[in-house]
């Protein structure tokens, strides 16, 4: 039992166990003794420390990686979760795309350059030698965005095939500050760049360029400039026929401004874009410019072990974590170049381990499959477990939910979990019964308008249907308080979160947190493993279509 919740009453301990599953088939403290802060330690120890290399993908920290992984997985006693083999290959392309140093604008109002970096950023999917734009109309398309459930479609009785789409970042909710279009402030899938650029594939569009603001994307324009001209991982989809845009990218609010003024359009074409019917307007501008690309194909891989169910094997349960991080870059003020990336995701692959070890310590075997799963290239665009999921080893139908691990409690255990995208599953609502009996409670996200939900691996599995929950460590530090908890978020944020000191530290990190919340998702795996109900999406989640089309 977590160590910090508070000694249950005995009725307490009576109605968990009940939730949980019935007790003739399993003990509601059966496999919590298992977890162990020395043996997740000696893992963590050993996937962040410098021989690993900063475990990035088509390096030789990846080969040290899943070898590790392989014969851990094999030490618990994990039956291979693909076929014989532990491995499942991730075929992926790098691709590098140098922009022409500008863009040329022909509009009503004349002729105007834009130039690469400062005024926007672009790069493509696509792996053509040459990529162009040459005299291609732009459209303001709103926010890009098709959604049913919301009765929405910017794009309705409007052909952008062949055309430039200029969207806006976020949701219609967020901008005009709605608390009744989408989820006001919280951020929908639909408000995700990704989807964006998806969207605008499948429209025909032969680019999309987002219009940046700040506080609606949740980073400045810099994080954008950051990655210009540089290489980008994608999953290599040869043969596969999938729309891509040839340019996609992010140009700031004021370049757009300026677009649409030459357009002889004012800013209030964004207010407008707030409002439910809006369609989209051609500009009558046309664009300019071009890329050169090289590309180099290779393999990447997931590692994936199992455990089988009793009574319904084919009914799966998925816990996953992604292996790889940042590997060897840019050396900081001390000179070191490794980006160990320990917490970010050591601790969570590490997780994997002991989760597996506690499940297979059940007096009584579960009677659905726990599979582990951990993911390669989360880093580079959560690819590892978007290829997964467009090519499942256990039929989607057939997964009953997804538990994610991105980064565990490196110090001591905090009374309260942030539940991160409330409001999508009942995963949620078993989450919190847990973490209530034992006298802890979940705590809002303080920043719903970044969409965390849709930035971390269990958003694939979401994408498919899959009710997934992931949730992050609070700050309520027992006997500490919330202030030492938001000091120690605030801290990692700013010193270390992708940088190289996100080292493991023996003589600091108890981790005990992080076995606080290995048991707490322990428990509520093990009430999917031995429950016969399937949890549902809730009212309002825009997968709740796709699961039930499954069903």
């Amino acid at each position: 039992m977590n160590s910090f919740f508070k000694i249950l009453p005995l009725f307490s301990l009576v109605l968990l166990a009940a939730c949980e599953t019935d007790q003739s088939t399993s003990d509601h403290e059966d496999g919590l003794a298992t977890f162990s802060a020395d043996s997740l330690k000696q893992h963590v120890a050993v996937l962040a420390s410098d021989e690993f290399l900063g475990r990035k993908p088509f390096t030789e920290g990846e080969t040290k990686t899943i070898e590790y992984l392989q014969k851990q997985f094999k030490a618990v006693g994990l039956e291979p979760g693909n076929g014989q083999s532990y491995l499942q290959e991730v075929p992926m392309v790098n691709i590098e795309a140098t922009a022409a140093p500008s863009m040329q604008v022909l509009s009503p109002k004349g002729t105007s350059t834009l130039k690469a970096f400062d005024d926007y950023v672009i790069w493509t999917d696509r792996t053509e030698a040459n990529i162009s734009l040459d005299n291609t109309e732009l459209v303001f398309a709103g926010y890009g965005v098709v959604a049913p459930e919301y009765n929405w479609n910017d794009y309705a009785d409007r052909d952008v095939k062949g055309k430039v789409v200029m969207v806006m970042v976020n949701d219609p909710g967020f901008w005009a500050g709605d608390t009744t279009l989408f989820k006001g402030k919280e951020m929908t899938y639909y408000g995700r760049w990704t989807y964006k650029f998806e969207e605008a594939a499948r429209q025909g569009a032969k680019g999309c360029l987002i219009i940046h603001r700040t506080e609606a994307a949740g980073y400045p324009f810099g994080v954008q400039q950051n990655n210009f001209n540089t290489s980008r991982l994608q999953l290599d989809n040869r043969g596969k026929n999938l729309p891509n845009c040839d340019v996609i990218g992010w140009l700031p609010e004021t370049v757009a401004v300026r677009l649409l003024e030459s357009a002889g359009q004012s800013t209030d074409l964004l207010t407008k874009a707030d409002q439910r019917g809006f369609r989209a307007v051609p500009l009558g501008v046309k664009l300019s410019t071009t890329m050169t690309v090289k590309t180099t194909y290779n393999k990447t891989h997931n590692v994936i072990g199992k455990i089988n169910g009793s009574k319904r094997p084919d009914e799966v349960l998925i816990y996953t974590a992604h292996w790889d991080h940042l590997g060897i870059g840019t050396p900081d003020a001390t000179g070191d170049s490794i980006y160990n990336g320990a917490l970010d995701n050591a601790t969570g692959t590490a997780g994997l381990l002991e989760l597996a070890r506690a499940f297979k310590s059940l007096k009584i075997q579960t009677e659905r499959t726990i599979v582990f799963l951990a993911v390669t290239a989360e880093e580079q665009g959560l690819w590892g477990s978007a290829y997964y999921a467009q090519n499942p080893i256990y039929p989607v139908r057939n997964t009953v939910a997804n538990i994610n691990m991105d980064g565990l409690n490196r110090f001591e255990p905090t009374k309260d979990m942030v539940l991160v995208g409330e409001g999508q599953s009942e995963l949620e609502t078993y989450t919190q019964e847990i973490i209530a009996a034992d006298g802890g409670y979940i705590s809002a996200e303080t920043h719903p308008e970044a969409g965390y939900y849709y930035r971390s691996d269990h958003f694939n599995f979401a994408k498919v249907g899959i009710p997934a929950l992931y949730l992050e460590t609070g700050i309520d530090v027992v006997g500490k308080g919330k202030e030492h908890g938001q000091k120690l978020k605030q801290e990692y944020t700013e010193k270390s979160y992708h940088q190289p000191s996100d080292e493991y530290d023996a003589a600091t990190w108890t981790l005990e947190g992080a076995i606080s919340e290995l048991k707490l998702l322990f428990r509520v795996g093990k009430r999917l493993a031995f429950e016969e109900k399937w949890p549902q999406w809730k009212e309002g989640s825009e997968f709740k279509a796709i699961r039930e089309a499954q069903r």
